[in-house]
């Protein structure tokens, strides 16, 4: 279970004006991809320091673990195999999507598997380990969660409101129809559900049915404010995979499909300008300083599959922040480009603004979307020498320049002028050096400010001017 971090608050005065304390979700940064060939991945922080990841491997037949004090770490961590596939019988194929979760002070893996003989009787299983480090200890099969139907269920995860436990899976009910829908009941152990088990959401929108296949499966929850939000993945599972969302109050009967509405459009979906497709199967973590919520997913780095796209070993792990809209729900934005991840430049004086382009020109301005026109990569600078570059998060290769002295997003032409406009030198906040302050790399003394809430590189002389030229990273 993940608890969404605190919003940014305003403290203060500065010449008479309100600014914004440090935001208590700053900036975090990592690198994708996080781990080639590793699709479905699960990355639970714990207590004693590590993170703890665990993913589908291409050959379906094993269940991996790795750990790192960060999650960047977990690129070069060593993998260790944990279980091995049976030989014969249950649990014996398809070893897919294994989650790993600590609960009551015991570690738990909840993963799909089919039968050697029957390789599509796929059904959730549960292992546990009694062991402080659960690579190195031992891990005892709990045996297959008993489910009210006996037929093609896989995605277990479980989690925790006011005190319940619940599970939450995705399986086929031939009197529905094809295709999986998602299920919700309540759990008496780790690995047994108990009561009434109940439909909460079945694909049915086009965006859940492309690609000919009727999917809802890849459940995830993370909760913030009073409520609780469920991704889950729709479509066949190539560049028409998606991710939805369902949205209830905590305080709601979650064993009723009422209190789960649908949101009517994808959440997270394929981005050809970032050359990001199929992006799905996500769970959540949190960064290593436990203040930003972060989104781990998969997905391709192309769009064309030869084949079934169950063959095709490329689904790769990757994470972005995840941010927080004013009415407290969830902005996943676009899955970001392959590098380094995206920041957002808050105002220092105007909290609730932020950097971001529109046609082209760049400004401050609240409530932004969509999401990406306010994220950009910092990168080293065009002009080199110690300075630092702004580029577009969905328009790669776009970059924050000035020309005459107002701000714009443009495509690097390649020449020396547009290197030396589009680098800046980041220097500590002007108004607070907890922020940032971009100061032209060709025009010294000339720093980017909002001023009528348009971007221009100008001097400053005074105290609002400073202020207008100091940003938060988040």
């Amino acid at each position: 279970m993940i608890a969404g971090s605190a919003a940014t608050t305003v403290t203060g005065v500065c010449a008479g004006t309100a600014h914004a304390a440090v935001p208590a979700s700053p900036g975090v940064t990592y690198t994708n991809t996080i781990a080639e060939q590793r699709a479905d991945p699960h990355i639970w922080k714990h207590t004693d320091g590590y993170y703890y990841f665990t993913a589908t491997v291409p050959a379906y037949d094993r269940i991996v673990l790795r750990r790192a004090t960060t999650i960047q770490g977990l690129s070069s961590a060593a993998e260790t195999t944990i279980w091995t596939k049976h030989a014969t019988g249950e649990m014996g194929a398809h070893i897919w999507a294994p989650e790993i979760h600590f609960i009551d002070g015991k570690w738990y893996v909840y993963f799909a598997a089919g039968a050697a003989n029957d390789v599509w009787k796929i059904r959730p299983y549960v292992l546990e380990c009694t062991a402080a480090n659960p690579i190195t200890g031992t891990w005892t099969e709990k045996g297959r969660i008993a489910l009210p139907l006996d037929t093609f269920s896989l995605d277990a995860t479980t989690f925790v409101v006011n005190g319940s436990r619940y599970l939450c899976w995705a399986q086929n009910d031939p009197a529905v129809g094809s295709g999986t829908n998602l299920y919700i009941a309540k759990m008496s152990s780790p690995w047994t559900i108990t009561g009434s088990t109940v439909m909460i959401s079945r694909p049915t929108a086009s965006w859940e049915t492309a690609g000919g296949q009727t999917v809802n499966e890849g459940p995830a929850v993370i909760q913030r404010n009073g409520k609780v939000f469920m991704t889950f993945s729709a479509s066949a599972t190539d560049a028409n995979y998606c991710m939805g969302l369902l949205t209830a109050s905590a305080s709601a009967n979650l064993l009723s499909a009422s209190s789960w509405p649908k949101s009517t459009s994808p959440v997270f979906a394929s981005n050809a300008a970032t050359s990001q497709y199929g992006p799905g199967h996500n769970q959540f973590t949190v960064s290593e300083d436990g203040k930003s919520d972060i989104l781990v997913y998969h997905d391709r780095s192309y769009k064309d599959i030869s084949g079934d796209p169950l063959n095709d070993p490329n689904r790769r792990t990757r994470v972005q922040k995840v941010y927080w809209k004013a009415d407290g729900t969830p902005d996943f934005g676009i899955p970001v480009a392959d590098g380094l991840t995206p920041i957002r430049l808050s105002s220092y004086n105007f909290p609730d603004r932020f950097i971001r382009h529109w046609e082209f020109r760049a400004k401050t301005e609240a409530n932004v979307a969509p999401l990406a026109d306010s994220q950009f990569r910092v990168v080293t600078g065009l002009a080199g020498s110690g300075t630092v570059s702004l580029e577009s998060a969905n328009f790669p290769g776009y970059y924050l320049r000035h020309k005459n002295f107002e701000v714009w997003v443009e495509k690097n032409d390649g020449t020396a002028q547009f290197r030396s406009d589009a680098s800046f030198t980041a220097r500590a906040g002007l108004a607070d050096s907890a922020g940032v302050s971009y100061e032209s790399y060709n025009y010294p003394g000339r720093y980017i400010r909002h001023y009528d809430y348009l971007l221009n590189v100008q001097a400053l002389s005074t105290a609002t001017d400073r202020a207008d030229a100091t940003f938060y990273t988040q």
